[in-house]
């Protein structure tokens, strides 16, 4: 598939077939991942992948808005102790971003089907994923992407407003 074909592909899917994500295919989505630029090649992520059903099910409690039922999913974070030091901001936002949308892009690219759900700042759902996950102080949950063999296909779109865009010379 080529990129703009990825681009306007990738939408959020909320419904997934019972169909498991391979770990090949999970393999696939760390590599790109991990592929994503990073503010001084920090690389302060630390990923997640989860399948079983009982950790599945906390996280599908984690926040209002997780009540996803997939096969996969794959919890970012920031990793402290990989950041740049304290006053140069917080780039790991913006790294696991980045990795993030890679990984939904390859995700359409491999013709599956996911959802990004936002954690971070939310201080219930941080608590919630921290306990289920027993993550340490130093690892900070950015978002759940939910991932598995989509059951409903949005139909590609272009969201271009060229309103929202600014020439300046």
């Amino acid at each position: 598939m080529e990129l703009k074909e990825a681009l306007f592909k990738r939408r959020s899917v909320r419904k997934f077939t019972a169909e498991p994500v391979t770990d090949e295919q999970i393999d696939e989505l760390m590599h790109a991942a991990m592929s994503g630029p990073s503010a001084c090649n920090r690389m302060p992520w630390e990923f997640y992948a989860v399948t079983g059903e009982d950790k599945l099910a906390s996280l599908r409690e984690a926040t209002r808005f997780t009540k996803i039922f997939a096969p996969l999913a794959v919890v970012v974070c920031g990793n402290k102790k990989r950041c740049l030091p304290l006053g140069l901001g917080e780039y790991w936002i913006q790294d696991c971003s980045a990795a993030t949308e890679n990984i939904l892009l390859r995700a359409a690219d491999m013709s599956l089907g996911s959802v990004w759900c936002g954690i971070h700042p939310q201080k219930a759902g941080l608590a919630n994923v921290r306990k289920t996950l027993e993550l340490p102080e130093h690892i900070i949950p950015l978002n759940i992407i939910f991932i598995g063999h989509p059951a409903e296909e949005p139909a590609a779109r272009d969201q271009f407003k060229s309103e929202y865009v600014h020439y300046i010379k």
